[in-house]
């Protein structure tokens, strides 16, 4: 989040001097944004990737800070509950074999904190939601002990009115829990790439990372089951929207919007309203302020670091986020933040191949198709998806009457898969990579095998002749045993 959080209360005026930085931010950035040359560049991509610690018998292990504190890695930092790890990896440039690069600094990060995690009796699994996790491994005590997460868990309770969090999730079972913190968002670990552009591109860039996020996320779901129960393909999406809830029981009238959000609308213009639209309708979590004035900043020529606009939009969080980074002469790219976690780094490279070229392969062509897909329709895509994965009926937009058309998941992914190829290498990407990786979301679809596909077979098989915990326990050691394989999940056996 940029700026470090040393306390967990705050007072009135301090979210008084909060939002008035928010105000100051948002027209340093428009008239950062009018720069002549701001942002231009080489198109490059990052990775982040959360995992699990547990134990040797697949049971989560609180101990990230430890874990931590056995490596100098700086890619490697705690996450929201102590069972929890992020690696941040070093971006690089899309053209020429960026997937290549980037597959080293997966292996090389991965291989780091397994050796640091052995030092104090971890594993480290690689899933969407742990199957193993139960209801006494989350709670307070599972939260990490530093004080943003505190005062994030805080701020929502607070905003909450101390109502306690309530979470209805259903599916092949259903689950219903109250809660009193944050920690349920542990439980999910996902996998994050970013994609810098040009802010002149940005808007149709979004437009298509929006549009193609729910076919991807189809092919890609790996998170079938939570606390022992069998309910979304990628019940990540279901559980993050009600686990950082912050509106509670409304008390007034005007609409209240989740912080966990898919969006408002197509973007028009760029950044900047993306921006804006996060400063509207989402009060301040974290009130800190930064020691640089953005306007008096700007006014000296200097390219202001927004440290207050870039903390408030760490704390809402869409499934396709707007970034502004100040590092060297600056620039914005998105975040894209639906894929899970896992199985493998070469199915996590295929999911994001698929995702960058899609983004790229669409861009030119948002502006035929958006007329003919309501942005309704694009999030009511990007549930279906979660929820149903290769099952799942998206509604596509076409050039001629009618439009849109309800398609199958897996026709469209393969319909698809020519433009993300089209994106790619017209991006520079060479083409012997990124056939490779597409051909690896060709044979998933053959196979009819994500990773929530093939969990769901192996409980069924396992919980066929022992109680369920003891199947999950069971299906989580074939899933680390194969994922040590390197070999894609759609490969695995149902042994």
């Amino acid at each position: 989040m940029g700026l470090q959080i040393q306390k967990e209360l705050f007072e009135v005026e301090e979210y008084d001097g909060f939002a008035r930085r928010l105000a100051e931010s948002l027209e340093a950035l428009r008239t950062v944004l009018e720069r002549p040359g701001f942002g231009v560049g080489p198109r490059t991509i990052g990775a982040e990737l959360e995992m699990f610690l547990v134990d040797a018998a697949g049971f989560p292990l609180p101990v990230n800070r430890q874990v931590l504190g056995q490596t100098v890695d700086p890619r490697v930092t705690v996450e929201i509950d102590r069972f929890n790890l992020e690696v941040n990896l070093r971006p690089a440039p899309l053209e020429g074999r960026p997937f290549t690069a980037m597959r080293a600094e997966f292996e090389s990060a991965l291989a780091e904190v397994r050796r640091a995690a052995a030092t104090q009796g971890a594993r480290v699994a690689v899933t969407g939601i742990l199957p193993t996790l139960r209801v006494a491994d989350l709670g307070s005590g599972a939260l990490t002990a530093l004080p943003r997460y505190r005062a994030l868990s805080a701020a929502i309770r607070r905003r909450r009115q101390e109502e306690p969090l309530r979470v209805v999730i259903g599916g092949e079972d259903s689950l219903t829990l109250t809660w009193d913190d944050v920690t349920l968002e542990g439980a999910n670990t996902s996998l994050q790439y970013h994609l810098r552009v040009d802010p002149a591109d940005f808007a149709r860039m979004y437009n298509a990372a929006q549009l193609a996020t729910a076919p991807v996320l189809a092919v890609s779901s790996n998170s079938p089951f939570l606390l022992g129960k069998r309910l979304w393909d990628e019940t990540r999406v279901a559980l993050f929207r009600q686990a950082v809830d912050d509106r509670g029981e409304a008390q007034t009238e005007a609409p209240q919007h989740g912080r966990v959000t898919f969006g408002h609308g197509w973007a028009r213009q760029g950044p900047l309203e993306l921006f804006a639209e996060s400063v509207a309708l989402y009060p301040p979590l974290l009130p800190v302020l930064g020691p640089e004035a953005p306007l008096e900043r700007l006014a000296a020529g200097g390219l202001p670091r927004l440290d207050e606009l870039r903390l408030h939009q760490g704390t809402v969080w869409s499934w396709n986020r707007a970034i502004y980074d100040p590092s060297g002469e600056g620039h914005v790219r998105i975040e894209l933040r639906a894929l899970p976690a896992g199985p493998t780094v070469v199915d996590m490279l295929a999911n994001g191949a698929l995702l960058l070229g899609l983004t790229l392969g669409l861009a030119g062509e948002m502006e035929a198709l958006l007329p003919g897909l309501p942005f309704a329709c694009a999030q009511g895509n990007f549930l279906r998806a979660a929820k149903e994965g290769l099952d799942a009926m998206l509604l596509w937009p076409e050039r001629t009457a009618p439009s849109p058309r309800a398609v199958p998941a897996t026709a469209l992914v393969e319909r698809l898969l020519p433009v993300a190829r089209e994106g790619l290498v017209g991006a520079g990407v060479v083409a012997e990579e990124a056939d490779a990786l597409l051909s690896v979301i060709e044979a998933r679809l053959r196979a009819g095998c994500t990773g929530a596909r093939w969990q769901r077979k192996m409980l069924a098989r396992l919980e066929a002749h022992m109680p369920r915990p003891d199947a999950l326990a069971a299906l989580l050691e074939r899933y680390m045993t194969h994922a040590a394989s390197g070999r894609p999940v759609h490969e695995w056996p149902l042994d």
